[in-house]
């Protein structure tokens, strides 16, 4: 089941940068990177969704994964892991448009 109300709107700069060893100054341009990125991303990944194709659904979860737990974006690197590995074994029972919304939802929280 994904996450749902994984909320990030009230991102604390000065405490993300501590956790991943970088300075508050450079968090608005790291999170307006993921931002960007990841629109182009969640777009290829509705396209995976409808047409089943494993491999890209699991590419491109891969890929926010990565940068989601980077940023420590938990509850996002928590959802696209799961999907990730649901695509990788090709499970047709898993429910990628409810782990999608949901990750929408959370990326929408996010300010940069």
């Amino acid at each position: 089941m994904p996450i749902l109300n994984a909320n990030y709107s009230n991102l604390n700069h000065e405490e993300m940068a501590v956790s991943i060893g970088l300075k508050p100054k450079h968090m608005p341009m790291l999170i307006g990177s993921f931002l960007e990125e990841s629109a182009g991303i969640l777009e290829a990944l509705t396209s995976a969704i409808s047409s089943n194709d494993f491999k890209v659904i699991q590419s491109n979860a891969h890929s926010i994964k990565g940068s989601a737990g980077n940023l420590k974006f938990s509850e996002i690197y928590e959802m696209m892991k799961e999907m990730e590995f649901a695509a990788t074994a090709s499970n047709v029972d898993f429910d990628y448009a409810g782990y999608l919304a949901a990750v929408k939802e959370a990326i929408g929280t996010i300010a940069s």
